[in-house]
Parts: structure tokens; sequence; C-alpha cells
């Protein structure tokens, strides 16, 4: 168990460095005299020991102590060979790229370097040697299959529904109406209801289940993860997110927070669930948030103790033991991971194995759901019914997974150790270029919810990801990702984007972080230190740095020590970072991720010194809760990071976009988002690997560099920003006639947002527009407004969701053009005034449609016939009240599936001049209607002002 472990941080080391080694052997360096031989030699026999290391993951349980110390110093040996290869390729290539150099020049770099490059050489011949005496070590290598990337995996299609329904719902149905009879009783005072009970029985499943159910019936709902190191700050601010409340700067203290979140729910009926509370202590700080007002508020806890437990409860509180699931529940949540269902669904010949293996998970739900993706990750069903052999290879893993699991049934005393065997288990079984991926989540605080996006561009970054000739590195992180979530490895994160669901990210059990982290602080995977002056007492050798900073240092406090952690290729500083790291003394770095938080006394955090990280292939830089005033600088050039593969500045505005951005070869991302946003860089056609281009300004860019943007075919997501309010912008015609030029030529992209702040621009000529782009599954064009529908649109047969602005609209416009793409679960129109005939749905358009959004003034001009819109759950309806038909759309008793109405009133003027009574009737109409309908959907409604000069 422990060596494959080490195997996996092996593929995370080696793999990167034989690469690296490669082009060594190119046509660049062939005048480095003695260079190719000693790099050809090296390769060769960094190769074995890597066919070595692969092949101890078959007897990692045999391994003995002589084994473990060679494998070490291996993958110490090869971090040091990268750094190696790094520095020289980084002094070798400084001015290799520059084009237009003359003979002399050429002979003055020669001389220059020529100290620098012979003693890189003799560095190669040190490496060589240290290689050799490893290599010495032991007597024989045997190769083993290597790695091979066949077509990258999508996530199983049966767990989107698993982990809404089976995973939420079997076994805890009877606990729910428990609990959901306790919050709902008519106690007037506030009570406290504590759910208890050892990790992995389904506390937090619980709790979000009742919290789906009742919440909606409070003024106030707020959901809050806690962890064992709380971040109060953080926490508290979390809820006044959720409560609609401005976030506080992290220069305030909790005790501005908590008065605020107390003096706001003061006279309201709240409902707040505080999941995951580890100590007293924290209660007593957060605790303070809950006014008692006697309005039958409501909080709920999560906790694994139960003096926590008591410490919250009051008189008018309870205390909830959880329960372990049922041998009937263990079954049908067991089978309907591996099979899809549990009615004839396992063979007989697995019956009682699956009787010994569920016995020993003793009715924990994630014991069941962890084994069971070991299984279902190796089971076909309809293979196993067709082919005996493979049935008895499957039924020999199956057994042997029995074997390995402990036999103690899950006393209460020994549940913790159990449940980490299973957990260890199911790490065991993980294929090899998975383990690294999946060690690198120990980075992340405990209770994070990690960002897919984020992830995969960091795997690539950090080299974990095989490269294929036949797939794009990005796709394979992306399937690397979906593996993980197949074999629950990790708990991914839905996310319904008005109709459009999306696996957005991915949370990790917090006992499977605490396997990680043991197994990363172990064999120097990831260190997590918690605080500056921590950092101190960090290992010298440690080469992934997690900082959880927790907002609880001092701006003022002494400067850490860092001159030991030169070796560090990866630097996450998380949680509002006050602290300026020296960034010229980590020269290695391959990631840096900051989370900054600002002192009062500063608006402008200078970040020139990234210029000097010369090998950083990820970057990105996130503000906390900061003032729209604060910013950081960027360095006035960056040419020198020739590997940087993705630049993120989120919530944080940029004071300057280095001149030179784009002569970057290998920038893939580049998201700039916030509150203002950049034009558009001179030369951007030669950014010819961007995938994504997110949140700059295209009214402010010239329209050269609009049709700039023609060249970027490799562009999969653009996202840009067309508010009306900017100086300096360029007429609407002359850059709306550079966007279709430049939109033309971009057949890859699956994402087009356009948006603007205001109203919309009349965009004629997109109606003759022929996009290339026909597997689209993403169109916004909200900063636009067409003639018509335009006719291409029923070519984007991959279309997923659209929002889309026309003058006028008929009722063939809608039903043929839009209502038979095939895969339209979202649809977003909007139209002036009232169109000039009916628009009439029947029930062969729009069959997956799930949201709906129509800004309209004339709200009875569509018609819903039966058996319209199958699966529309959510209706929106914009209207101006002072324009508004006196009437509700037609048939809406036909939309089966509909769970929600909700209502814009859009009020034109000052808001001084406009009525609160004026969206009144049309609200209560609405209401009516809401309330009359077979499906009972939620009604909801709030009120838009537009002012005058915002109109057309």
């Amino acid at each position: 168990m422990e060596a494959a472990i080490v195997v996996s941080v092996s593929m995370g080391v080696m793999n990167p460095v034989l690469e690296k080694l490669a082009p060594l052997m190119g046509d660049k360096y062939k005048k480095v005299k003695g260079l190719e031989e000693k790099v050809s030699s090296l390769k060769r026999e960094l190769s074995y020991m890597n066919s070595v290391l692969e092949k101890m993951e078959q007897d990692a349980d045999k391994l003995d102590q002589q084994d473990k110390i060679w494998r070490k110093d291996v993958i110490e040996m090869s971090y040091d060979i990268e750094d190696y290869i790094d520095d020289f390729i980084h002094h070798f290539g400084e001015d290799g790229d520059k084009v237009g150099m003359g003979i002399l020049q050429k002979a003055y770099r020669y001389l220059r370097t020529f100290k620098d490059r012979h003693r890189l050489v003799n560095q190669f011949q040190e490496i060589e040697n240290q290689v050799m005496q490893v290599s010495k070590r032991r007597k024989r290598y045997k190769l083993d299959q290597c790695i091979s990337i066949t077509t990258p995996v999508i996530v199983d299609p049966r767990l989107s529904a698993f982990y809404k329904e089976s995973a939420s719902l079997v076994g805890i149905d009877t606990q729910k109406e428990e609990l959901v009879k306790w919050v709902m009783d008519e106690g007037q005072q506030l009570k406290v209801v504590s759910i208890v009970g050892f990790g992995g029985l389904g506390k937090t499943t619980l709790a979000n289940e009742v919290y789906r159910e009742v919440s909606g019936k409070f003024d106030c709902k707020a959901f809050v993860s806690i962890s064992q190191k709380p971040d109060m700050r953080m926490i508290l601010n979390s809820v006044l997110k959720q409560l609609g409340l401005q976030t506080y700067s992290y220069a305030c203290g909790e005790k501005d927070l908590i008065d605020d979140l107390c003096g706001h729910l003061q006279e309201k009926r709240y409902f707040i669930v505080v999941d995951d509370l580890w100590d007293i202590q924290a209660w007593n700080t957060i605790g303070c948030v809950f006014p008692k007002n006697n309005l039958r508020s409501r909080v709920m806890i999560t906790t694994r103790d139960e003096d926590v437990a008591r410490a919250c409860y009051d008189n008018h509180g309870c205390i909830h033991n959880m329960r372990r699931l049922s041998e009937q529940d263990s079954r049908k949540l067991f089978f309907n991971r591996i099979f899809g269902s549990e009615e004839d669904a396992c063979p007989s010949q697995f019956e009682v194995v699956s009787c010994e293996i569920l016995k020993k998970c003793g009715g924990l739900p994630l014991a069941i759901i962890t084994v069971a993706s070991i299984l279902a990750c190796h089971q076909n069903h309809k293979i196993l019914k067709e082919h005996w052999e493979q049935h008895t290879k499957l039924k020999e893993l199956w057994e042997y997974i029995q074997k390995c699991l402990a036999t103690n049934e899950f006393e209460k005393e020994s549940a913790l150790k159990d449940m980490i065997n299973i957990l260890d288990l199911s790490y065991k079984y993980l294929p090899h270029h998975l383990k690294a991926c999946f060690l690198y989540l120990g980075s992340y605080p405990e209770d994070h919810e990690i960002s897919r996006v984020e992830l995969v561009r960091r795997w690539v970054a950090e080299g974990f990801v095989s490269i294929s000739k036949e797939w794009d590195v990005w796709d394979v992180a992306e399937s690397y990702f979906n593996e993980l979530v197949n074999r629950s490895m990790i708990q991914p994160v839905y996310e319904d984007h008005f109709g459009i669901e999306e696996l957005v990210g991915c949370r990790v059990h917090d006992m499977m972080l605490d396997l990680i982290r043991s197994k990363c602080e172990e064999y120097n995977f990831v260190s997590v230190v918690h605080g500056l002056q921590a950092m101190g007492k960090v290992q010298d050798n440690v080469r992934r740095l997690s900082v959880d900073l927790s907002g609880g240092e001092d701006a003022t406090m002494p400067e850490p020590a860092t001159g030991h952690l030169s070796k560090v290729r990866s630097l996450a500083i998380s949680r509002g970072s006050k602290w300026k790291p020296p960034l010229v003394e980590f020269k290695f770095l391959r990631v840096l991720f900051l989370q900054l938080s600002f002192p009062e006394q500063e608006t402008a955090r200078d970040l020139t010194a990234i210029s000097q990280l010369s090998h950083v292939k990820y970057l990105k830089i996130e503000g906390m809760y900061n003032g729209y005033e604060d910013s950081v600088m960027l360095p006035a050039k960056i040419s020198g990071l020739r590997q940087l593969q993705t630049l993120e500045i989120i919530d944080i505005p940029v004071s300057n976009i280095p001149s030179d951005i784009v002569d970057l070869p290998c920038l893939s991302h580049l998201d700039l988002t916030s509150h203002e946003n950049p034009c558009l860089p001179d030369g951007i056609g030669k950014m010819k690997w961007l995938r994504t281009l997110s949140c700059l300004s295209l009214r402010k860019s010239t329209p050269e560099n609009i049709k700039g943007i023609s060249e970027l075919t490799n562009l999969a997501e653009l996202n840009l920003n067309c508010k009306r309010e900017e100086s300096g912008c360029v007429p609407t015609a002359t850059w709306m006639a550079a966007l279709s030029y430049s939109l033309e030529k971009l057949s890859n992209l699956k994402c087009l947002l356009l948006w603007s702040s205001r109203d919309a621009f009349c965009a004629d000529a997109m109606s003759s527009f022929s996009p290339p782009f026909r597997n689209i599954e993403k169109l916004y064009l909200r900063a636009l407004t067409l003639p018509r529908v335009p006719r291409w649109i029923s070519d984007l047969r991959s279309l997923r969701a659209l929002d889309l602005g026309v003058k006028e609209i008929t009722c063939e416009d809608v039903v043929v053009i839009i209502g038979t793409l095939p895969v339209l679960a979202r649809l977003h129109l909007r139209i002036p005034g009232v169109p000039a005939e009916r628009i009439v749905i029947g029930s062969t358009v729009f069959t997956v449609l799930k949201w709906f959004g129509f800004d309209c003034d004339g709200a009875s001009c569509i018609t819903f016939e039966a058996g319209a819109m199958p699966n529309l759950r959510n209706l929106l309806l914009r209207i101006n009240p002072r324009e508004w038909d006196n009437a509700t759309p037609v048939g809406m008793e036909h939309l089966s599936s509909l769970k929600e109405i909700y209502v814009v009133s859009v009020l034109s003027g000052n808001r001084d001049s406009i009525s609160e009574a004026d969206p009144e009737p049309l609200l209560k109409v609405f209401q009516e209607a809401a309330d009359a309908l077979p499906s009972r959907p939620a009604f909801g409604s709030h009120r838009s002002w537009i002012r005058p000069e915002e109109e057309e």
C-alpha cells in the first residue's frame, strides 16, 4: 500500500524530466560540445529507472527497506535534474529566439555565455555520475508497460443522478423527516438542531437535504462549512454574501461582520446551517451572529464531537445522532453505483461476495460508495453477462477487495481506522497517471470547492498530464478529472446555470483529505503550513508549498524566512494574504497562486518581480473582498516567461497589461475578470495558442486589434465586454464590423459571450453573418440586438444555451429556427415592445428546454399548447408594468414540469419618480396565476430600474 503512494509521486516527477531531455538532443543544442551524448545516456538510464518505479506498484506490499530508500533517492534526484535542465535552457536560450542578430552580435553572445555553457555542461556530467551511482544500487532493471492515452474519459452519465438522488436520499428519508419536523415546528424561540456522528455517515448530506426542503420558507438562509482551522472572517463574509449583503474587506475585524449580520437578522426569520463544526471555540464566535428574536428561526449544525453538540444545545434545541444505513439501504446504494439500479442488476455469482463486502462496510455511505466505485470502474455488466472469462476475472477482483477489507464490522471505536483502510484501498487501485493528480488535491484548503478549470490547468503546469499525439493536453487533463469523479475519489460539484447543468468542480471529503495530507507529508509531495511563521519550519527540500493564512497574519509581523525554499516549484498562498512574498527567491516556480487581501493603507500590490520567474507556467492572482480602488501592478514586460500557459487575474483590477504579453509562445488561457476590463493588447493576432480569452473590453480596443482575434483559431472560449459608458470608445459600426470579421474565422469556439451592463447594441451585420463554429455549445449575445432571428442559428446543432435579442420576431423564427435545436436547454429571448404576431409553442419543439427567459411587455403574445416544453422547470418574464398588456402567457397550465415562475418588473426613470406600487398589479396577477397551476410552481419577483440615459 505504502509503495503505491510513492510510485504515484514518481509519475509526477519522472515524466516531465524525460520529456525535457528529448529537446536537448535537437539541432538547437548541437553546438554545445558533448551535450548530446551525455543527455542520451542520461535519458536512457532514467527511462529504465522509471520502468522500475512503475513495476514496483505490482509488488507494492513486498518492498523491503532498501527498495524504499532507493525509490526516495530517485524521486529527489529527479526533482534536482529537472531544475538543472530548466536552468540550462533558460541560460542557453535567453537570447536564442531573437531574430535579426548580426554576426558580431552572435559572436559577442557566444563569448559572453561561454563560461555559463561550460559550467552547465559540467553539471550534466555531475548529474550523470549521480544517476549512475543510484543505478548501481540495483543490479537489474525490468521494463514495464508505459502509460498510453486512448480516448479521453467522460463522466459516468449515471453519476449526476446518483449524487443528486441515490447518494442524497438512500437511507436518510426517515431521518430527514424527523429533522424537518423539528425545524418546522411552531416553537417561536430560536432552536439549534445538532446532527452528530463520526466521519463517513452522511451528516452533510442529511443537512443538505433538510436545507433544500425547508430553506425557501424562511426570510433568510445560508449554508457554510467551518473546517478544523476555520477562517472566521471568510465564513462570516460567506454568510453575508448568501444573504445578499455587502461583503467586508479582510482589513475589517470579526466584530464588524458579526454586528452587521446580527443586525440584519434581528427582525428576520432565518435558517442557517453550520456544517462540520469541530470545536466549541468556533461555535462561540459564529453563535454570536444568531439573535434570539422569537420569530421561529433555526440553526442546524453538523459535528463529529458530542461535546460540541451539547455546547450548542439549549432548552429549545435537539440533538440527532446519525444512524447507519440498514442492510437493505446499503445494498441499494451499492448496486445503484455499480449497475445503475438495484433490481435484477447483480448476477447471482456475486451475491455472496457482495454481502460480505457490505457487511464489512458497516452501513457507512462513504465506505459503500468508495468500494462500489472501485468495482464500477472495472465493471461492464453487459460484458459480464456475455463473456465467462471476463466474468471470472471480475469475480476474482470482488473477492480480493473483500479480503482486503477489515473484519471488525465497523465498531464505533475502530470505525475511523476501518474507513481509512477502505480509502487507502481505493488509492491503491488508481492507475499510475492519476495518482500524482490525486495527491495534488492536498494543496487546497479543507472544505474548499475546487474549480475544475483551475485544477486541470495546474495539473498541466505541474507536468502530471501525459502528452498524446491523438489528443490535446487540456482534453487529457479533463479526462483525468472525470476519471477521479467516476472512481468517487472526489465529490463532484454540479451547478445548474439557468438550465445548463455543468460539472464545475469538486470537493474532497475531509477523511479523504486527511489520507492525502498524510501521504503528501510522508513523501514530500506537498507541504501545507498554516500561518507565515510556520514557513520557517518547512524543510529545505520541499517542492510544493501551500500556505493557508486564514486571514490571521498581520502586515506588521516580521517577514518569514524563505531563503531555504529556493527549490519550491509550486507556491499557493490562500485566504487573504497581506504578505508580499519575495518572488525572486523562488526561481524554479512552475505554479504560483496568490489570494490577496489589502491592508487599509495599501491599494496597489506591486507584482513586477513576476517577470523574473522564467519557469512559471501557471499564474493566478485573486482578490478577496477588496475595494474597487485596489489593484495589482504587473511588470511592464514579461516576454521572459516563455513557458507561461495560464494567466488569470480574478476580482481585482490590473493597473497595466505588459506590452509584450502577445509574445508569450505558450499562453493558452488569459482571463482578467474584474469590474474594470482592459483593452485588447496590440498585436493580439500573434497569440496563436490561446484557447481562452476572457473579460477584455471590446469597445476600448482598436479595430485592428479586434480584427486580430481572427488569427486566434484555437480559441474555444471568448468572453468580451461591450460596456457603453467607457470613454474613448470606437464607433459601434466600426467595432461591430471588425468583430463580425473575426468571428467568421473562429471555427473551434465552444462558448461565445458578448455582454454589457446596459442596453444592447444594434447588430444588423450579424444577420448575414456566416459562423464557422458549428459545434458551439453556448452563445450569449447579451450585448447585441439583431433585426430578426438569423437563419444560421438552426445550423448550431450542439447549442445548449442561447441568449438572443431581436427587434422583430415571428412564430416561425421561434418554432422553426430555434425550437428544433436538439439539445437546447436554456433560451433567453429579448424583444422590445410587443411582437406583431402570436408565438405558439407546440409539443414537437423545445423538447429538452429547462429554462426559458422572455423579455417582452406583451406577456399574452405567447401561447403554450398541450405538451409544450415538457421539461421546462423555470420561466422568467421581464416586463415593464407601465407597458404591460394586463395578461399572462396563455396555456401555462400545459407546462407540466414547471417549478418556478419569476417576474422582473422593469421600471424606467429615476427611482425617486417611480412609485413602489407601480409593479403591484403585475405581481398580483402572476402570483394568482402561479397558485392556480397544477404543478404549483414557486413564485418570485424583484424590481429592476433603468435610468433614462440607458434607454435606446
